[in-house]
């Protein structure tokens, strides 16, 4: 019987302060509870009833409600033991480690300045049958059984002023290490984070082998200025993660960074080429080959007017805040980067394909916003029909002499309608024949076809980006505007000819995805890249000089191939590097040659320019990230020196961050993928 007296007393005492003992003994007691959970021993045929978490909650929502109105002391002996309970059965759902810095939180403490008797009472009892029958359910193990009931059951007079109050010292703060000690939960029983399924789809290839210049002198490519690679790889290393050796394309980061290689004076010709020779900072007995195209800078009073057609996926799968919200926002940059009388046009697929907004006028700025901003997510993926429909817009309001474009961004979920890639190369290399170039960009991870962005990317024409951040966009949409927008070569091929006499051994560094059949270069139907206002294009080859100790295949027995009493044609010459490349509007390619020889040669690496010390610095990066045996040995560390003292000018900072990426990479070195 509990007097006013005594509530008095209860009122006006302190809280007690937990001890050590008390914690352990408390939640050995939670344990039980939550092993009864866990493994209910309940017979068939048994009568329903309330489930011990469900009672346990709603006494604790009585504490909170303030049914039960206890004084300081009395409020910790009735909320904590329930409070401590509800905490593990809430950490059930709630993945966490163990730590020795780890905490487990205050539980709340109920105060109120009145309780009366009959409510304590109540109180009382409800409490009492609660802890009771969680450790009647199952009985715990014997060493912990005693300790368990004196934790709950136990209730100590104040004395002195003083209140032990077991289980409110028990469950108020505990380190997990006391946790660890009791034997009810061992840290495999213990729930583990959900394991998030990865459906991301990206094209598996091989690294270029080392071919001999003897029997194997010709190399032949299509150029690449896509960029895809490169933020991908950034993202799996800020997400702790050394990427898929598959997603690592190498011309792609290569290709990602500005260069300020010389450039043609006129647009007449579209693009100039410069060739170099250096020693290889990872192999002392071979030489690299950097073969560098800088297109011709359109400048704004020269750009053709544009027709664009956004594609938009607004499908199930885009409704994340790195896919179709960060998509809004990308796509609003682009529209502020637009001449007053460009078009932009928008057509959305989910489960079918719909026109948001027909050919609108970029001085229409508003209208064209408030289209974007009503975008929103749900129901499958029909991406056939929407680029059938995105491509009926653009010819509809198609431009003669312009630029006319087709925009698709999606994480590249297609699953209704033509899905598989082959069809949809079919559809695209069908479209192309209008003049209509088309672009890809890919939003989100977990569900991104980034093969089939590659796929319809290299045959609309067109170049295909990865934006995973708000800043990526303004990189693609509006720094690079020019060079992403608007044209200035299509089905550029490169094709080099290794001097046998000078060159034993090559190899491309990247562009695996891009290999060409020789007799591709010469053929005008066969389908290349495109080169945009002012891109710069990067290949480079690892050579292996006659005679060199770095062979890697063994010379052959009868020796070389007998030549005319005249010696071998230019057997002063390295390679001979032959571009082919069409108007954007034409169908007749033009050529360009440059011969590679000894006044191209750098005598050290060092003296090398910036740009290409910097390039070939990335160049290693992505082979290292790659595993390749060309870079084995060659350290981190060692990229990272060469590309700062090649930093040069930086003004958005992309060298800088690519320098936090080598750190990061070397930090994570040895953990897999």
């Amino acid at each position: 019987m509990v007097d006013d007296n005594e509530l008095d007393m209860l009122r006006n005492i302190p809280t007690p302060v937990p001890s050590g003992e008390a914690k352990a003994r408390a939640l050995a007691a939670a344990m039980v509870a939550y092993d009864l959970e866990k493994n209910p021993t309940a017979t068939q045929g048994s009568a329903k009833t309330e489930r011990l978490t469900e009672r346990a909650r709603k006494l604790w929502r009585d504490v909170m409600q303030k049914k039960l109105i206890a004084a300081p002391a009395l409020a910790g002996l009735v909320a904590l033991p329930i409070a401590g309970y509800a905490t593990f059965y809430l950490m059930e759902g709630s993945p966490f480690n163990f730590g020795a810095d780890q905490e487990v939180a205050q539980a709340p403490v109920v105060r109120s300045k009145e309780a009366p008797a009959s409510t304590l009472k109540k109180a009382d009892a409800e409490r009492r049958e609660a802890t009771t029958e969680l450790l009647a359910a199952a009985p715990p193990k014997p060493e912990a059984k005693a300790a368990s009931e004196e934790a709950v059951m136990n209730e100590a007079e104040p004395v002195g002023g003083s209140a032990p109050a077991p289980m409110a010292d028990a469950v108020a703060s505990s380190r997990m290490p006391t946790l660890m000690a009791q034997p009810q939960i061992a840290p495999s029983d213990m729930p583990m984070p959900p394991q998030v399924e990865n459906h991301d789809r990206v094209q598996e290839f091989k690294t270029n082998p080392v071919r001999s210049a003897l029997e194997d002198p010709v190399s032949t490519f299509s150029i690449d200025v896509d960029t895809a690679s490169y933020s991908f790889v950034r993202r799996s290393l800020k997400e702790g993660l050394l990427p898929q050796a598959d997603t690592v394309r190498v011309e792609e980061m290569i290709n990602y960074f500005p260069y300020d290689w010389k450039g043609p004076n006129a647009a007449t010709t579209p693009f100039n080429t410069t060739v170099s020779v250096t020693p290889t900072p990872w192999n002392q007995h071979t030489k690299l080959m950097h073969v560098a195209i800088k297109g011709y800078d359109v400048k704004l009073a020269e750009q053709r007017k544009a027709n664009l057609v956004f594609l938009i996926d607004v499908s199930g799968s885009m409704d994340e805040p790195d896919k179709l919200p960060l998509l809004r926002s990308a796509f609003r940059l682009l529209v502020g980067k637009l001449n007053p009388d460009d078009t932009v046009s928008i057509v959305t697929y989910a489960g079918n394909a719909g026109t948001v907004l027909e050919p609108t006028k970029a001085s229409e700025r508003a209208k064209i916003l408030q289209a974007i901003d009503t975008l929103t997510p749900g129901g499958s993926t029909a991406g056939e029909a929407g680029i059938r429909e995105a491509y009926r817009l653009a010819q509809s309001s198609f431009v003669k002499d312009g630029v006319n474009r087709v925009m698709l961004a999606t994480d590249g979920d297609f699953n209704v309608g033509q899905s598989d890639d082959d069809d949809l190369k079919r559809l695209i290399e069908e479209k192309r024949q209008s003049g209509v170039f088309l672009s890809v960009f890919g939003f989100g991870r977990g569900n991104l076809n980034d093969q089939m962005m590659q796929t319809i990317a290299q045959n609309g024409n067109g170049t295909a980006a990865y934006i995973d951040t708000l800043a990526e966009a303004e990189k693609v949409l509006v720094q690079d505007a020019s060079s992403t927008l608007f044209p200035i070569a299509k089905d550029v091929k490169i094709q080099v000819e290794f001097n046998p006499s000078a060159v034993a051994e090559y190899r491309l560094i990247g562009y695996e995805t891009r290999a060409l059949n020789r007799e591709d270069f010469n053929n005008d139907r066969v389908d290349a890249g495109e080169i945009g206002s002012g891109h710069s294009v990067t290949a480079i080859y690892e050579i292996t000089p006659k005679d060199s100790p770095a062979l890697a295949m063994d010379p052959l027995r009868y020796g070389q191939a007998a030549t005319g009493s005249g010696g071998v044609v230019n057997a002063d010459e390295y390679a001979f590097v032959k571009i082919r490349y069409k108007a954007p509007g034409g169908d007749v390619s033009k050529l360009i040659t440059t011969p590679v020889t000894k006044a191209n040669e750098v005598s050290s690496f060092d003296a090398a320019g910036a740009d290409q010390r910097f390039s070939v610095a990335v160049a290693a990066f992505g082979q290292k990230l790659r595993d390749e045996d060309a870079t084995d040995k060659l350290g981190f560390d060692r990229i990272a020196e060469i590309a700062s003292a090649a930093r040069g000018a930086d003004p958005y900072g992309y060298r800088a961050e690519f320098l936090s990426l080598v750190r990061l990479a070397s930090s994570l070195q040895g953990s897999k993928p």
